[in-house]
């Protein structure tokens, strides 16, 4: 079984379309999966479960309203 320079034995296939991993953008084929991913992540569409935060309560104040 001769081994892929894109793909060596036991590599997984890109999480996004499936093809052989390409050792320069892994666990991607490409530099275009990756942004499909990245956009997918700064859009929200991954989410990790757990419980709401209230946002207003956790969110830091404000060094201008302290003085």
């Amino acid at each position: 079984m001769a081994e892929s320079k894109n793909n060596p034995s036991g590599a997984r296939p890109c999480p996004i379309c499936g093809k052989p991993a390409a050792e320069r953008y892994r666990p991607f084929c490409s530099p275009r999966c990756a942004d499909i991913d990245l956009g997918r992540w700064l859009k929200g569409g991954y989410v990790i479960p757990g419980e709401p935060l209230e946002e207003a309560e956790d969110a830091p104040r404000s060094r201008d309203k302290e003085h």
